[in-house]
Parts: structure tokens; sequence; C-alpha cells
């Protein structure tokens, strides 16, 4: 049949349109009579030339193997195009006007992932909206809350993210707070790092005056199960709405599309793969909800120093704000994140040490432990000047290097235990820390110290009481 990669007709197989073309609605009839219908996909690099791909009306594709093709030939009666493939891939978004007054002015900066993307089908491939414009397109349902300004600064996969990209991300937020008028300021970001972002601009930006919100997608824009467009318009109403500044994650709160759950920047995780709602806070519930446009703020989680919105900061609001807000954004690579497991070879850490890393964050089993034959080399570690803390592989609950003469012994070496703060803020704490103490005795002060709810006083007694209401 005709390659599809390079439009050349081919006799070998079935009867084909010439005019056929990827990304055209096609009609496709086999040998044994089946017919389908769906727009004929390009062949990827890494698919074979086996198969002829649709992708049908429900989003989802289609492999027929190219000798049971019969005929390809374009659709003549006009029941799908990619106009109309495109809008039922789309979520039914569960979500009406509420209360809004007005219509305010949202930046939205964007680092990549697949949030607000949209499909070329001539293709195959997803690329970002990089304007207004096409953002509204991708999101009308947008249009009924805010004035969009949009600022792509890269588009890169977040695994691809590294300290100095949240340099960058810092930097053009502060831009923006400085400029004045917004009313607040949405991140669309990977899923796969964005709880180590969020942790970051937690503690770059310092004083916010208006909230702050990451928000991405787990599921890409062409699949009728995409949650992007609704955690965007869920994180532009929570940006809008909340009482609260400072930094923010907007996910799906639940598998369906019923809720957005908005977590604190420093208290997020990442804890399913593929899973609409796999951002999940740590030890406490989400700081608020978005449902049916309303803003909820949980008024049953622990009480916490978040500040403020400042009142006067609000569209028509064009000088710089009157407060402390600043943005400390330089952060040191050298820090490394160990997890412990039995059978780790020690020398690890002196390799650690010996490729420069100035700090390193163990990840120790239960309460803070690692196992005795890691006891030297952290010695050395930290006679040489290296900064070594402690937190619990565990996701729920808090270090206590009290307990047992394992973490007491630790302590004794000089291992700091970080209470109930997750690995992941710990590392890029320690990193944004290391690069602003003039020294580790102020670092170390730093780590300890809680600076953007990355600690808490207490933990819940009960992790399914504070999710489900019930043992």
């Amino acid at each position: 049949m005709r390659d599809l990669e390079n439009n050349v007709p081919d006799s070998k197989h079935g009867m084909i349109d010439k005019n056929v073309s990827p990304g055209d609605w096609v009609v496709v009839t086999t040998h044994g009579g089946d017919t389908f219908q769906g727009i004929l996909m390009p062949r990827y690099a890494s698919m074979d030339k086996k198969h002829v791909v649709l992708k049908l009306k429900s989003g989802y594709n289609l492999g027929i193997l190219s000798v049971k093709v019969k005929s390809i030939s374009k659709s003549e009666n006009n029941l799908g195009t990619t106009t109309s493939l495109v809008d039922a891939a789309k979520p039914r978004i569960q979500i009406e006007k509420g209360n809004l007054q007005s219509v305010h002015k949202i930046a939205l900066i964007g680092t990549g992932g697949t949030i607000a993307s949209k499909v070329d089908y001539r293709t195959g491939g997803v690329s970002a909206a990089l304007s207004a414009s096409e953002i509204y397109d991708a999101v009308p349902e947008l249009r009924k809350y805010a004035s969009i300004d949009a600022d792509f600064m890269f588009n890169e996969y977040s695994e691809n993210l590294e300290p100095h990209h949240w340099t960058q991300i810092a930097n053009r937020i502060g831009e923006k707070v400085r400029s004045g008028g917004y009313r607040g300021i949405v991140v669309s970001h990977g899923t796969d790092t964005m709880h180590y972002t969020a942790a970051a601009l937690s503690f770059a930006l310092r004083n916010l005056p208006i909230p702050v919100v990451l928000v991405g997608s787990q599921r890409s824009s062409d699949r009728p199960s995409s949650d992007g467009a609704l955690n965007l318009i869920g994180a532009t109403i929570f940006a809008i709405e909340s009482p609260y500044a400072g930094v923010f994650v907007a996910m799906h709160g639940s598998t369906s599309d019923d809720i957005i759950s908005c977590h604190l920047g420093t208290r997020v995780r990442k804890n399913h793969t593929s899973r609409r709602d796999a951002f999940e806070s740590i030890d406490r519930l989400p700081i608020a909800t978005v449902i049916n446009a309303e803003v909820k703020i949980e008024s049953q989680f622990v009480k916490m120093d978040i500040p403020i919105r400042h009142n006067s900061y609000d569209a028509s609001y064009s000088k710089k704000p009157e407060n402390n807000f600043e943005v400390v954004s330089k952060f040191d690579p050298n820090v490394a994140l160990i997890k412990y497991y039995p059978g780790i070879d020690p020398n690890l850490i002196g390799y650690a040490v010996k490729t420069g890393c100035r700090a390193i964050v163990l990840e120790g089993t239960g309460l803070g432990h690692v196992g005795r034959k890691l006891f030297p080399e952290i010695a050395k570690a930290i006679k040489s000047g290296v900064l070594i803390f402690m937190t619990s592989q565990c996701i729920w609950g808090r270090s206590n290097m009290k307990v047992y003469d394992t973490g007491r012994d630790l302590i004794e070496l000089g291992v700091m235990p970080l209470e109930d703060m997750t690995s992941e803020a710990a590392v890029v704490k320690a990193m944004w820390a290391m690069a602003n103490a003039h020294d580790n005795i102020e670092a170390a002060k730093i780590m300890e110290r809680n600076i953007a709810n990355e600690i808490s006083l207490t933990s819940p007694i009960n992790r399914r009481l504070l999710y489900y209401g019930k043992d």
C-alpha cells in the first residue's frame, strides 16, 4: 500500500485513494469486510511499516495490519473531521461560571508539558499553544474567567528541567509580579517533576503578594480522558479567587472531572504514574478545592503561616506592590539525594563527596535510619565539611531519630533530621540553602527553619481519617 511516511503509492496492497494523506478523515475497509473511520496518522520513527494507524472519533488509536487493508479512501459523508475529533477528545467540563464578578488578568507562563497544547494530526505531534488566542482556542472556557497574558519560556519535558531552569522561572515570575496588574500567575509544567519546581519556587519567591499556581496534565490533549483543560481552568479560578498568596499546585482531585485540588508547593507529591488524581498533599489536606468555579478553602488543615493576598493587588493595580517581595533564585546543584536500601555500597557517599557535593540528603528507612556500615563514610563526609540531612522514604509521617540508638548515633555523627519534610522538598531546599547561605552554619540553620510550610509542628494521627473521614 502507499508508504504513508513518504507519500509514495505502493501497488502491492489494496486500492488507495491517491488524494489520501496523513491527517485526513478516511474510511478503511479490510479484506474481511470490516470498516473503520478515523484520522489517518503519520508513521512515527518507532512505528513499523506493517500497520496503518487510525485515530478514532473516541480519541484512541487503532492499528490495522497493512496486508488486511482492502482500501483507504477519504470519507465523503462528513461523519468526522479533525475539528470534531479534537472536540470529542476534550473532557466533559463540569464547571460553570460561578460568582466571579469580572474577568481578571492572569499571566500564563509556559515551560512545557502537554497542558494547553494543540494537536497537529498531520505530524502526530503535540505542541504548546504559543499565544493567548491559541490558548483560548484550546480551552475556550477560559474566556469566562480571565484575560490571559501568555508568555511561553520553553517547551521541555519536565525530566529535562534543571535547577537553572528554576532560577529562570522564578526570575520571570518576579518580573511579572513587579510589573503589576496580574491577579495571579499560572505556570504550565510537565507533571513528572512539577513538585520539585513547586518547592523551588516556594523558597525562591519570598513574600509573594499574589498566588503562583503550577498546573499540568496527566493525559495528553488528544485523548478523551485528558485532564489538561479542567486543570487549567481550575488553576486559573484559584489564582483569581484564592485569599492566599504563595506557590501552589492545582490538579485533579479525583478520577472524575468534578474537583480540582490545590496543594501547597512544599507539601505536594506525585504519587501515581498515570492517574489523573496523581498529586496528593502529604500529611495534610489540600489547602483548597475548586468545584463548579467556586474555591472552597479547607478549614480542617493544620494552621500554617500562609500569607494573605494583598487586597489592593488586583487587576487594576499597576504599581509595584509595597511589600517585602523579593526573588532569591539561586540554586546550587551540588547536592545529592541518596536512598538507603539493604546492600547499598557505602562508597556512594564517598563518591558524592569526590564529585563535589556540598550537601547530601539521606532518604532513610522508617523514622530516619541507615545501616551502620554507612557510618564511617558518613563521619568522613561530615568531617570534610559536607552537610548531611535525613528524611524518611516513607511517604507519610515524620522522622524521629531519637527513638532508637541507630538514629541517636547518627545525630552524634552530625546528621541533621528534617522532621516531616518530603525528600523532594528537602533536596530542593538544600540546593537553595547552599546557594544563598554565607557558610555551612547558616545553611544548616536555614534547613532546620520552616521557610515555606515545608515543616509542620504536628502530623495527623491517621492518614485515612485525614483524607477519607473514616478508618
